[in-house]
């Protein structure tokens, strides 16, 4: 079908001619105006579709890959999986690599000892591991790695969002890997269960949603932690905290405050938790709770606990509120809960209210105030008919500091502010900001410029709880050094 051409029916007529003017009304031709020609309008010419700049994360060819499918398909023909799995993971890759060697041989595939050793590893890696993506779990400097199907994989390095040239064979390739790691901790994902959190055996977050819910084919999302756990000097580094207020973070964490932590989507929640929660004193009993076992707590005494998802038959479910009840018969001296989102902020804020001082969490909200509004909803929806103001005493008396982090437009992390909760006037609870963060711009590199200043405040709320643990004298200089 061809467009821009019109149909006969729609050629306009020719416009019938004017009714004839008197001779004396014409004026002449020389006392015409001359008629200014409109100028034709600028054409802009279309734009090119932007290109996205892909990640060369392996080197291998089209060659590569065709040569690959057919010795894994001949691979695939020839061995045994049910004796392969009887084997440990050395022995299972010894008896792989010896078999893809004698079907190269057979095959007579040209190709250097380099190639044939890639060839080998990523095979092994397809069969025993996860395929394409052990080159991106190897890698330190990689913070999550997505997967929109087969084809698409994308990473992010440095607060930046890249495209790779990782793929997989097909998306049932990469549904055997999801089902691969899921099944590690106990958990499973198909067309009846295709929502799916786990984690890897390193403490990675993992997140796999299936087909039919995800329509181009698997969706995989692995949130990495790095190998060497970060430090609040390692924050102090990266500038997402100042030393002074790094300085008033451990003074909370020694005085035993109850901390929530809030913040969005990436902004370093998890990090800023497992960086306070290296305050706590070797002999505390520590029990965390979470969806998924992410958090790397160093003490001796820590009870790790995970939710489960329901079973097949749909029973059998083990919620985060379940976890957190069962805490408090545990004898606790701190509970850690990964990420506050529902009922269970009823039975933290009770547990902080009852002598287990210390307590921390995170949820997801853009400011202090958002996050305590946010912890008053989850009680309102968890059927709890209390008045709300009998819900907003007790998150006063139960939460003392509120720390926001942030992902900024460069990609980089902050904390944006630590917000002490003061009390309650009215119905409105009172919060105090002991520092923030202020944003003075960006450099030539687009990266934002900005600092951590102190409100002034002189004496904060939790000073004598810092008394208390002969902190006052530290915290007073940490204040005094913000400005």
């Amino acid at each position: 079908m061809a467009f821009g051409k019109r149909s006969a029916g729609a050629i306009p007529s020719k416009p019938a001619a004017r009714p004839p003017v008197a001779a004396a009304a014409e004026p002449s031709a020389a006392a015409k105006p001359a008629e200014a020609k409109p100028k034709p309008a600028a054409i802009k010419p279309p734009k090119a579709p932007m290109e996205e700049k892909v990640t060369n994360v392996d080197n291998r060819s089209e060659e590569y890959y065709a040569t690959k499918t057919t010795i894994f398909n001949a691979l695939i023909d020839t061995i045994d999986l049910g004796q392969l799995a009887q084997l440990d993971q050395d022995s299972a890759r010894e008896e792989i690599r010896d078999i893809v060697v004698e079907i190269i041989a057979i095959k007579n595939v040209v190709m250097s000892i380099s190639e044939q050793e890639h060839l080998l590893d990523d095979i092994c890696n397809d069969v025993l591991g996860y395929g394409p993506l052990e080159p991106l779990l190897a890698r330190d400097d990689i913070a999550d790695i997505m997967v929109n199907g087969a084809d698409l994989c994308y990473i992010e390095v440095n607060g930046k969002i890249e495209r790779t040239n990782i793929r997989f064979r097909d998306n049932a390739q990469l549904m055997n890997i999801c089902q691969r790691i899921v099944s590690q901790v106990g958990r499973r994902v198909d067309e009846a269960s295709p929502i799916c959190d786990a984690r890897l055996l390193d403490g990675s977050r993992v997140n796999v949603i299936a087909p039919p819910l995800s329509i181009d084919g698997p969706a995989l999302t692995i949130r990495k932690f790095k190998k060497d756990k970060l430090k609040l000097s390692d924050l102090v580094n990266f500038k997402s905290i100042s030393e002074a207020g790094a300085e008033i973070l451990r003074i909370i964490g020694h005085s035993r405050c109850n901390v929530l932590i809030s913040g969005g989507t990436g902004s370093g929640k998890t990090t800023l938790l497992n960086c306070l929660t290296g305050f706590i004193e070797p002999g505390e009993r520590v029990i965390t709770c979470e969806d998924s076992a992410e958090l790397q707590l160093q003490q001796p005494h820590v009870v790790r606990l995970e939710t489960r998802p329901p079973n097949i038959e749909g029973s059998g479910e083990i919620s985060m509120r379940d976890l957190v009840k069962n805490c408090l018969r545990m004898r606790p001296e701190r509970i850690i809960v990964g990420e506050v989102r529902g009922p269970e902020a009823f039975d933290l804020l009770q547990a902080m209210n009852t002598g287990h001082d210390g307590s921390m969490g995170t949820l997801h909200a853009n400011s202090p105030r958002e996050a305590l509004s946010r912890v008053e909803s989850m009680i309102t929806m968890g059927g709890f008919s209390l008045p709300a103001k009998t819900i907003r005493e007790m998150i006063v008396g139960s939460i003392d500091v509120v720390v926001q982090a942030s992902r900024l437009r460069d990609g980089s992390r902050r904390i944006m502010c630590v917000t002490e909760v003061m009390g309650l006037e009215g119905d409105t609870i009172v919060l105090q900001d002991l520092l923030k963060y202020e944003i003075d711009g960006e450099d030539e590199n687009g990266k934002v410029r900005g600092s951590h200043r102190g409100t002034g405040i002189g004496r904060p709320r939790f000073w004598e709880r810092a008394q208390y643990y002969n902190l006052e004298q530290d915290l007073a200089k940490a204040l005094d050094a913000l400005g």
